[in-house]
């Protein structure tokens, strides 16, 4: 059996990441767990995965002139390839030959002494000659597409649509780590009080800038331990905290939840109902499997009370539920995830600009089947994790254009957001606070 260090881990998850389209965070902790790894080994697997995922474009580029066949090379031998590449740029205290070495091993491990033998002369060959010239690429969408490993379609529409200064200082972010957030359940404990339990266990963490719930820790794995297990608090990224408060819930409120696994939202919403008033959310997904997560989230964050968790396509409200039966309605869209790239990196170079005319005629549809169950009065939230028009802005004009019973409304918001640019709408840029790419439009209906 070869020894399984977190290298040769590496290159299992990422060709896993590459042929099965898996998502590199769910693969990670899988692993992580499966070979009970210490929290150096896991830090350093974790920056190995997302170090090469981020840079895939660039790491390709500095190794395109030392592989002679590039169409034949297998995914795995271009793995470690990468893996080796993004060590030495990218991480200063890892020493050459320890790098060279393993990539070795691990080639003769996964293949056979003739392929380690390849990986061995790319390596060197490399070391010799050295790197390829990023400022020598002429075309500038090129040099930045390769410069912060984002397609080059992405690149261009970023420019585009944000202009070269604020696109640039998007671009120079994505690839940075991204923080870990937590949402404080307010229905059980205060932010001071989870913040002095969390700073007493040796946390760095502090108030989040946007979020009145959030708490924005620097390192440390927060997804365990006495307080996550009692529910004091659940993962949940900032930007997304802002969509509970935007409905300005009341404690008797009946609340449509249509897309709405795994539950962060919904758990989220649910500590501003009360179960005594009639306070409920139907919570919908279409997967079975998703609802129970939702139910296991909403049980373990004492909000069971006022959840009805249920499988069901949000397009098929109508022949579940009657005319204006719901007081509010959220529609978190299933969407490209373009704004979810630091988190997970690996969405960028999965989609295409016709992916997100489809994605469109889904959410318009999932808004067209939820409308009519919304009471006159009623508002609708719609929110996407995504940074492009064509599921945020033109969703939302096409739908209003179609029902103007429905009003845009601006969104409610706790905390003022400096950097957004979006009114009516709230449009959050990865850039703009460190978190992930968010945004989020408020609807009355007014007949």
């Amino acid at each position: 059996m070869p020894k399984k260090t977190p290298r040769y881990l590496a290159v299992e998850i990422l060709t896993a990441v590459a042929k099965q389209n898996s998502y590199s965070n769910l693969a990670l902790d899988q692993v992580i767990k499966q070979n009970h790894l210490n929290p150096q080994d896991a830090g350093f697997l974790t920056q190995l995965v997302y170090g090469v995922i981020q840079h895939e474009i660039t790491l390709d580029y500095y190794l395109a002139p030392f592989i002679q066949k590039p169409a034949k090379l297998a995914t795995w031998v271009r793995q470690v390839l990468r893996t080796a590449v993004f060590q030495q740029v990218y991480l200063d205290r890892v020493p050459e030959h320890a790098i060279f070495y393993e990539a070795t091993e691990i080639a003769k491990q996964m293949g056979h002494a003739g392929t380690a033998k390849l990986v061995t002369a790319i390596l060197r060959n490399q070391q010799r000659t050295g790197l390829p010239d990023l400022a020598a690429i002429t075309d500038p969408i090129e040099r930045l597409s390769v410069t912060y490993s984002m397609p080059q379609w992405l690149v261009a529409k970023f420019h585009q649509e944000l202009g070269q200064s604020k696109s640039e200082h998007l671009l120079a972010t994505i690839n940075q780590p991204a923080n870990a957030s937590i949402r404080v359940n307010t229905r059980v404990n205060s932010v001071a009080a989870v913040l002095a339990d969390l700073q007493a266990d040796g946390l760095t963490i502090e108030p989040s800038a946007i979020a009145a719930a959030g708490l924005v820790a620097h390192g440390g794995h927060l997804a365990s331990g006495e307080l996550f297990e009692q529910g004091a608090y659940t993962i949940q990224d900032e930007s997304s905290m802002l969509v509970a408060p935007s409905l300005q819930l009341q404690p008797s409120d009946r609340v449509l939840d249509a897309c709405a696994a795994p539950g962060g939202k919904t758990t989220h919403m649910a500590t501003y109902l009360d179960a005594s008033q009639g306070g409920q959310i139907t919570a919908l997904d279409i997967h079975e499997h998703k609802v129970r997560l939702i139910e296991q989230n909403a049980k373990r964050l004492h909000v069971a009370d006022v959840i009805d968790a249920r499988a069901l396509d949000a397009r098929k409200v109508g022949e579940q539920f009657e005319p204006e039966t719901f007081d509010k309605i959220l529609v978190d869209a299933p969407c490209s995830g373009l704004g979810l790239m630091r988190r997970k990196p690996e969405i960028k170079y999965g989609r295409q600009v016709a992916d997100l005319l489809n994605l469109q005629k889904i959410q318009l549809a999932i808004l067209e089947a939820v409308a009519p169950t919304l009471k006159v009065g009623g508002q609708l939230t719609y929110s996407t994790c995504t940074i492009v028009p064509e599921e945020n802005q033109q969703v939302v004009a096409a739908f209003v254009a179609n029902h103007p019973e429905f009003e845009i409304v601006p969104v409610a918001l706790d905390k003022p957001l400096p950097a957004n640019q979006a009114t009516p709408f709230v449009q959050i840029y990865p850039d703009d606070y460190q978190t992930d790419g968010f945004f989020i439009a408020c609807l009355t209906r007014r007949a």
